[in-house]
């Protein structure tokens, strides 16, 4: 096999709407091997400067020159080199988008999709849930109207209301929050798949009332209850509920996410751009599918960690919830020719190589910070 050397790696932070001061940021790495160009993500928190700074200074002068076939290889070597500095955090999100990149570029090399370099898909047809957040700030009617919108744009096979408050507060409006959960019932009807996320806002008391309700009203998934650090709590509401408790979107490494399943945590959400990519993530899978847990990976970005997301989840065995669809606004369409977009409830996978990405680096460029 032809040694694909690494020539360069460049950080892009990106402002979507120049001239928007408050405009949402992309945090990606470009690694270029030969002509081949390869496009990974970190996460955005904070603006993303703290992964793409320890690409910068740590990991991009390590992988000059290296082969970009050795992915598992590159990650260990990276990860142990900066432990010290996490490893939860901004260093498995810096993993992540170079590694990331790496697959697009192995894939684009070998003239095959990202799928099919992990082993093949199980489907290339990949249902989704619109995952609608900020009803914490909204009235009952409001989290109705929101969640309607959503479900007549998209034509989603599930939905998930998130509540996105202050998680410096605890159980502020539990009837509040249980009224919301009652009336989106009332909209999509008994049987609509429904997941509810109270984003760490409850105590261990406030999760298992709201938990019990939810368990009435048919909500498949109650996702982080408590905070995502108290992993005894996060266990305790776990095992005395019958509704599946769902947490890991905070989780950076498969040790992290062994700890939720030996708490009892049924379904782990690891979120590819922060717990060190695609190899990251597949890592994970194996995980999972050890212990019996379910694999639904948390995912907000709305194209490169969206597309790296969906190759893995095109070769997961059990695969027993939608993925997660956070961010329909298009903010990154302009950059992408053909980005991807939902169709009759699902996303499509096709056989172009890599992620399958079409990248218009001049606008991409543009928006560079």
């Amino acid at each position: 096999m032809t040694r694909l050397p690494i020539d360069s790696i460049e950080t892009l932070r990106l402002r979507w709407n120049p001239s928007d001061p408050s405009s949402r940021y992309t945090a990606l790495v470009r690694i270029k091997s030969g002509d081949l160009v390869g496009y990974g993500e970190a996460s955005p928190i904070l603006g993303g400067e703290h992964s793409l700074g320890i690409v910068d200074r740590d990991i991009a002068p390590e992988l000059l020159g290296k082969d970009a076939h050795d992915t598992s290889v590159l990650y260990d070597q990276l990860l142990h080199k900066c432990v010290k500095l996490g490893p939860e955090g901004a260093v498995t999100g810096a993993l992540a988008a170079v590694d990331i990149a790496l697959w697009d570029i192995k894939g684009k090399a070998l003239g095959l999709p990202v799928y099919k370099l992990l082993g093949g898909a199980w489907r290339t047809q990949i249902p989704f849930y619109s995952s609608i957040g900020g009803n914490h700030g909204r009235t009952v009617d409001e989290t109705v109207r929101a969640v309607e919108k959503r479900l007549m744009a998209e034509k989603p096979a599930a939905i998930k209301i998130r509540w996105d408050g202050d998680r410096t507060t605890q159980d502020a409006d539990l009837a509040g929050d249980i009224a919301k959960a009652k009336a989106v019932r009332k909209l999509v009807g008994d049987d609509f798949p429904l997941g509810f996320d109270a984003n760490n806002l409850y105590s261990v008391g406030g999760a298992m009332r709201v938990g019990r309700v939810l368990e009435d009203l048919g909500y498949l998934w109650f996702e982080e209850p408590v905070q995502h650090y108290d992993i005894h709590g996060m266990g305790e509401v776990a095992q005395r509920l019958d509704i599946t408790v769902s947490a890991g979107e905070q989780s950076y490494t498969t040790q992290a996410v062994l700890d939720l399943i030996r708490a009892g945590v049924r379904m782990v959400q690891p979120d590819i751009i922060k717990m060190g990519g695609i190899t990251g993530l597949m890592k994970c899978a194996a995980l999972c599918q050890a212990h019996g847990v379910e694999l639904v990976p948390h995912q907000t970005q709305p194209i490169v960690g969206h597309m790296a997301n969906l190759h893995v989840l095109a070769t997961i065995m059990h695969f027993t919830k939608p993925a997660e669809y956070a961010d329909p606004s298009g903010r990154m369409d302009i950059a992408f020719t053909a980005p991807p977009k939902p169709k009759n409830g699902c996303f499509r996978l096709d056989d172009r190589p890599g992620l399958g990405l079409e990248v218009n680096t001049a606008e991409l460029d543009r928006r560079l910070i």
